[in-house]
């Protein structure tokens, strides 16, 4: 079992922690003398966003502000929505914080909701995560006896999978249709929940929010880069001495993020940033890596959910890999022929270079594979587990040589990348 402990990294502005009390603050009372009232929401909080420059913690790092705008620019009452379903499996940020500050997460909806004039706010927990959907209903429980938001709140709990995280899914689900993705418009901006313009956004997002209300744009750039300010939950876990959940301000070295969490690159085989949509970087590639976008972007990575997974030496990339591949082949919503028919033979294909491709017929195969479900999908599933299975194919070529040979270069069988199906990573 890996721990979940929160933990903080020191920052030259020593501006940390912000989201994340040093204890969980669960009653409204001792949320408040921490975090002290908010304000009211109006129009003022877009460009107050703004110019924080706050982008989406959910993975694609939307300007948020441009979303708030976009929502409120439709001139009709429609909908807010918390998505706090988590499908990652290496990912923790958002149930730690869900339960660790449920009622800041619940400032920024209902902020945001009195904003844009919103009906409602809709908060989505994972219908699996037990103890984040505990803490949730407590917070909106108690917010309702007392009447503090001016915008009714209510939970719900949509199904454990991985593709109903992505916003449209999400909406679709809450409009009674099965959960799946589409790029088909319109937007839920524009018609979302009961085809009303619908603000989705991540609970650490949101939680953002709530602290650039109360302090401004200017306290939030205090962190973070100037393109990039702020701070961020990322997940830690693998060759760590201590695994959990992080609050970094972006532009933090890699290295030094995995310093803190004990860990180091000695031990280090690779490292998996951004989860499974993510991108492996080799060990002596990470010296000159920093957590924000432009560094990880010229690396062929991104930050998107804030997961850092660092390989053991002792583990075996490739095997580690077709795994997770495999799970995300039976992840896919299965509504177009690159996730239904192309996804499952990469994952076969993986499998196939695990357990030996002598005439390197499987790695031909999975490279041109990979090629034709990019860019095809009815939605960005196909291309999330191309990424990810590309740079595999790439950063652990020498553990694919290896296995043509009868060899592995791992001695540990202990999964590192975990799949619901294969550890209580939660």
């Amino acid at each position: 079992m890996l721990r979940t402990d929160t933990r903080h990294t020191e920052s030259a502005q020593g501006g940390l922690p912000r989201l994340l009390p040093p204890h969980p603050i669960n009653t409204l009372d001792a949320h408040i003398s921490y975090f002290g009232r908010r304000p009211r929401g109006d129009a003022s909080l877009i460009r107050e966003v703004e110019a924080a420059g706050l982008r989406g913690h959910g993975g694609a790092g939307f300007p948020t502000a441009t979303k708030m705008a976009a929502v409120a620019a439709r001139r009709r009452r429609g909908y807010v929505v918390v998505n706090a379903t988590e499908g990652e499996p290496m990912s923790l940020k958002d149930k730690v914080l869900c339960a660790g500050a449920p009622h800041l997460v619940l400032d920024g909806a209902a902020l945001a909701a009195e904003t844009l004039g919103a009906l409602e706010v809709v908060v989505c927990v994972d219908r699996s995560s037990n103890n984040t959907l505990l803490h949730m209903r407590a917070a909106i429980d108690e917010r309702a006896q007392l009447g503090v938001d001016a915008v009714p709140i209510r939970l719900e709990a949509p199904p454990h999978r991985y593709v109903v995280g992505e916003e449209s899914a999400l909406v679709h689900w809450l409009n009674g249709k099965e959960a799946k993705p589409t790029f088909v418009p319109p937007r839920p901006f524009e018609r979302g929940v009961g085809q009303r313009p619908t603000l989705v956004q991540n609970a650490e997002t949101l939680a953002h929010v709530a602290l650039i209300a109360r302090h401004g744009a200017v306290w939030f750039r205090q962190l973070g880069t100037a393109t990039h300010p702020g701070s961020a939950l990322a997940t830690l876990s693998g060759a760590i001495g201590r695994a959990g959940v992080y609050e970094i301000p972006l532009g933090i070295a890699l290295k030094d993020l995995l310093a803190a969490a004990d860990g180091t690159l000695e031990t280090t085989h690779a490292v998996l940033v951004g989860g499974y949509f993510g991108t492996w970087i080799r060990a002596d590639d990470v010296y000159n890596l920093h957590l924000d976008p432009p560094s990880l972007q010229r690396a062929g990575a991104s930050f998107g959910c804030g997961v850092v997974v660092a390989l053991p030496k002792t583990s075996c990339g490739l095997t580690e890999s077709a795994r997770a591949a495999g799970w995300l082949a039976q992840e896919s919503a299965g509504q177009c022929g690159p996730c239904a028919n192309g996804l499952p033979a990469i994952a076969q294909a993986m499998q196939a270079l695990v357990t030996g491709d002598r005439g390197g017929r499987a790695e031909a195969m999975t490279r041109r594979w990979l090629e034709m479900v990019k860019g095809r999908g009815a939605c960005r599933h196909p291309d999330g587990t191309a990424r990810f299975v590309e740079s595999s194919l790439d950063t652990f070529a020498a553990e694919i040589d290896a296995h043509r040979q009868g060899r592995c270069t791992g001695a540990d069988s202990t999964p590192v990348l975990l799949t619901p199906a294969s550890g209580p990573w939660r």
